[in-house]
């Protein structure tokens, strides 16, 4: 009989056994409700409000304990017991068969219970968007796994012939090696010993694995342990064949089992120093280097050195990242060649190493509170990563790295937020700086030409003939300075029939200025940077010549793609008194906060009339009663082809003292807007495709009123996902999901010739409001009623306009700082094509108070909103480098909101699952049963 029907055999009869079991049907039961109920009650899926399954294998390693030993206890001890033993014994067939054949049968019942709880990642699926990568890992390192288990659960089997006995030791091994890498474990030693006990726990292993990272040493690891501990059984029951005494064959049997193991043990340390036998599941490959990256390491031209300091004794919730982290900073040492070194240093056990980190590079350790076998105490850590590149560096700590997310029961789960993106963008920052400090010239791809035009010297104000007279030496020094990257040329408007004076007015609204001192003569002076690209204006107020060389600088940097940005960015005004209670105007301290990671910050006083000349994009928040001086400056830094970023609206929400008020609020950009085409009705939107949010509502008893707080799926916060978000927009196309906070619905234009994109809009269920109370109230069961009412449809939150834009001050209604700059400036009436206009409906999405309280809501800060921010920025700077990276995260895929009741009907459809897969095993295993019984009857009747 060949090998493998003997195998074949040996499982199916296994498999009748374990079916025929009541204890086996029990344990298949126990462990699909088991499952159930951790993932739906203990772990709170629902009020985790994470589109993920990591409940289910965050528990499956101790779940396979107990299942795996269930399923291989009585396997060789019934055996024993029975006295079938010997049978199994004298048979001409090696034993090896014998022991893959049960182990066949056993792992098929390990893959049947996995397959109850399949319908948890496809209800996941169904309500949001899942990342199948590490569901994909987890379910192989759950085979892995339970591989292994059922390995040892055999061999233990094999020596005993109590069942329970059987039960218990393999529990107590498995877990063994479960908690040799675990937390609990770990935390009690050094840095060093707790990684190498990773390496040989069978749970942290798992971990690796159902992140979404599938690394061969890990799949060897597991190979490795399944077919040490069958080889372990094989020998066991060989030696049940020998006679008392020693011989030579005996000793061959001891010597091969000894090889196999030590084989298998040199192997993983062999395997251990190899970094790159991984692969990436995840979708947008979270723990691997993007092209961005790639594409930013190949521009490094000095050696770049990454540092990471980690500290032996650290925080039990910070050392499980440390692994990770040092692998990603590996991965940068791969891409980068000999153009990266990555280095990791315990500053600990080098002081000279502590005291530069401190004295030079501001790198402090941080007390964190720890417990050993001893004691409870406070330990000072260090966990922080140092890019250095020439004279410039940068440094990221532990707050800069890892997200928190509290979870139901209290605790902590501490991930890394980002950091591939944290890590390549302070390389990108300390290689911009560096550059910075060099030739500027060298960053350009392309040749710049500067091109003046300007009118005939016998038309220029003294003025301006001394100004024109600077800027030519300066030019020529300037092009002597870029070796060939940068030319100029003088350009008169009014030569010949005037053709070109036309061109600039109709390409980029270039009228004549005039001089009061010069006879009101007419004369031209304008001054433009470009490239095969684009057009930029440079601004010419005031025509300091000292001040030139700045001004060029700060419009050269716009061609380069090596130099810090710069934002421009006006917010409301608001006094310390009034921010403390949450009082008058939205306050926006995180946005400060995340645009000076990126970019360089300016904030903005429109008073004057001006935008400050080094700014490459202005941003206008919340923008209160602008008046017309503020609006001429918004106007001109659109006309001279930037960027606008507009987030306004009629309303705003006062959230303070337990009261929740909307209030009218008069930006002074309406006629600007409509000057555009693009009006904000003086209405709010509501959708039934809601976010949760902690409000404050009237809870009505009787005749009795209270006030409390309470999670509410409030129709004022609209959930916006794909398709709500444009996924063909690099603006909002990486975007998970974005609340939208009291937003009003956008009405645009279309047929005036400028192209309008939708960012945002609502879903089809959505529909106005014109009523200030925005107070929610419940019944007294807690549930808060919101019925749609008036016509529900889809409402733009958020457009993108580019196009020539015409100014909306004509001569008429122009204010004074205009009409000084008429007479010795540069007043544009229509802007060139690279103008754009971005316009978010909502005062208050960003706010800092919205952003806190989403806080509760999603468990983890909350930057959506900041990270749509972000990324308008970069877009509009043409800086996408990082557009790709920056909104990935663990958190950040939410599931759509649900009422309670849907919630309970997904969980018991899941439980409904669980007990028809039992059902229809049970059928199968009925009918097999009856057609093995009638063969039987057939073969005794004949």
């Amino acid at each position: 009989m060949s090998s493998n029907r003997i195998i074949r055999r040996v499982a199916q009869k296994e498999l009748r056994l374990l079916f025929s079991s009541p204890v086996a049907w029990l344990f298949l039961g126990c462990f699909s409700a088991v499952t159930l109920f951790v993932f739906f009650w203990v772990e709170a899926f629902f009020a985790r409000n994470v589109a993920d399954v990591r409940p289910l294998f965050k528990w499956m390693p101790v779940l396979l304990i107990i299942l795996c030993a269930s399923l291989t206890m009585r396997s060789w001890s019934d055996e024993r017991r029975l006295g079938t033993l010997e049978h199994v014994l004298t048979q001409p067939s090696g034993l090896w068969r014998f022991v893959i054949g049960k182990f066949r049968a056993c792992f098929a019942m390990l893959v049947l219970a996995l397959l109850a709880t399949l319908p948890l990642p496809l209800t996941v699926a169904a309500l949001a968007e899942l990342d199948w990568g590490p569901v994909v890992a987890g379910y192989l390192a759950s085979l892995l796994l339970g591989a292994a288990y059922l390995s040892l659960g055999l061999c233990v089997s094999a020596k005993t012939s109590n069942a329970i006995v059987s039960l218990i030791v393999t529990v107590a091994l498995a877990s063994l090696l479960y908690l040799l890498g675990s937390p609990v474990l770990t935390a009690f030693f050094t840095d060093d010993t707790a990684q190498t006990l990773r390496l040989l726990g069978t749970g942290s292993r798992f971990e690796s694995i159902t992140r979404g990272v599938i690394d061969l040493r890990d799949l060897f690891y597991y190979l490795s342990l399944t077919a040490a501990f069958l080889a372990i059984n094989v020998y066991a029951l060989e030696s049940e064949r020998w006679a008392k005494g020693r011989s030579r064959r005996h000793r061959r049997w001891r010597a091969a089992l000894a090889l196999i193991l030590l084989n298998f043990v040199v192997a993983n340390i062999w395997m251990a120093a190899l970094n790159g036998l991984r692969t990436d599941v995840t979708q947008g490959r979270l723990y691997s280097l993007s092209k961005p990256s790639n594409d930013l390491l190949s521009r490094l031209r000095e050696p770049l050195l990454i540092r990471g300091y980690f500290s032996e004794k650290t925080h039990p919730l910070l050392a499980p990242l440390v692994p990770q982290l040092r692998d990603l900073l590996q991965e940068y040492a791969i891409a980068g060649g000999d153009n990266i070194r990555v280095e990791f240093v315990d500053p600990g056990t080098d002081p000279a190493l502590e005291s530069e980190a401190n004295e030079k590079y501001g790198i402090y350790s941080v007390p964190f509170q720890v417990a050993d076998r001893y004691q409870s105490a406070l330990v000072s850590a260090y966990f922080n990563v140092l890019i250095s590149y020439g004279d410039e560096s940068e440094t990221l700590g532990f707050a800069d790295l890892i997200e928190v997310r509290a979870a139901a029961d209290g605790s902590a789960d501490v991930m890394l937020r980002n950091a591939e993106f944290d890590v390549t963008r302070a390389i990108r920052d300390v290689l911009n700086s560096y550059q910075s400090s060099g030739k500027l010239f060298e960053t350009l791809e392309n040749t710049i030409e500067l091109t003046a035009y300007v009118s005939d010297e016998e038309l220029l104000p003294d003025l301006m003939l001394a100004y024109k007279d600077s800027i030519e030496a300066q030019l020529d020094g300037i092009a002597r300075e870029a070796n060939g990257r940068f030319r100029y040329r003088f350009v008169e408007p009014e030569a010949g029939d005037g053709e070109v004076a036309r061109q600039i007015e109709d390409e980029w609204g270039f009228q004549p200025m005039e001089a009061v001192m010069n006879d009101n003569r007419a004369f031209y002076f304008y001054l433009t940077l470009s490239d095969q690209r684009q057009v930029v204006q440079l601004p010419t107020d005031n025509f300091d010549p000292t001040a030139f060389r700045d001004m060029f600088d700060a419009g050269l940097k716009r061609f380069s793609r090596g130099f810090t940005r710069t934002v421009a960015l006006s917010l409301p005004e608001s006094t310390p008194e009034m921010a403390r209670f949450n009082l008058g105007v939205p306050t926006f301290k995180n946005l400060e906060r995340m645009v000076t990671r990126d970019h360089s910050l300016r904030m903005a006083d429109l008073s004057d009339g001006r935008v400050d000349p080094v700014a490459d994009i202005l941003a206008v928040i919340a923008p209160q009663a602008l008046d017309a001086n503020a609006l001429f400056a918004m106007d001109q830094f659109l006309m001279r082809g930037g960027t606008v970023f507009l987030a306004t609206s009629p309303y705003s929400a006062e959230l303070s003292g337990g009261n929740l008020r909307m209030q009218s609020y008069n930006s002074g950009v309406d006629d600007w807007l409509k000057n555009h085409g693009l009006t904000i009705e003086k209405t709010l939107v509501l959708d039934t495709q809601s976010a949760p949010f902690p409000v404050p509502v009237t809870r009505k008893v009787g005749d009795y009123e209270f006030r409390d707080v309470q999670m509410l799926d409030y129709p004022y916060f609209i959930d916006l996902r794909p398709p709500a978000l444009n996924a063909n927009h690099p603006i909002t196309a990486s975007l998970p999901q974005l609340a939208m906070a009291w937003g009003s619905p956008i009405t645009a234009d279309r047929s005036r010739g400028l192209r309008v994109s939708n960012l945002m809009r609502s879903s089809p269920n959505s529909w106005r409001s014109d009523s200030l109370d925005v107070m929610p109230s419940v019944d007294a069961d807690g549930n808060s009623h919101y019925a749609p009412k008036g016509v529900q449809q889809t409402e733009e939150l958020a457009v993108v306009v580019q196009g020539r834009f015409e100014s909306y001050f004509s001569e008429e209604n122009r204010p004074d700082v205009a009409q000084q700059l008429s007479r010795g400036g540069s007043v544009i009436n229509r802007s060139p094509e690279s103008a754009r206009l971005i316009l978010v409906a909502s005062n208050d999405f960003m706010d800092d108070q919205v952003l806190n309280a989403l806080v509760t809501g999603a468990g983890t800060q909350y930057l959506g909103p900041l990270e749509m921010f972000m990324n308008a920025m970069d877009w509009a700077l043409q800086d996408e480098s990082l557009l790709q990276i920056r909104s990935r995260g663990h958190f950040n895929r939410t599931l759509p909101p649900m009422e309670a009741s849907a919630q309970r009907l997904l969980e018991y459809m899941n439980y409904g699952f669980a007990l028809l897969w039992l059902a229809l095993l049970g059928t199968i295993h009925a009918v097999l049963t009856r057609r093995l019984k009638q063969r039987y009857r057939r073969m005794l009747a004949t």
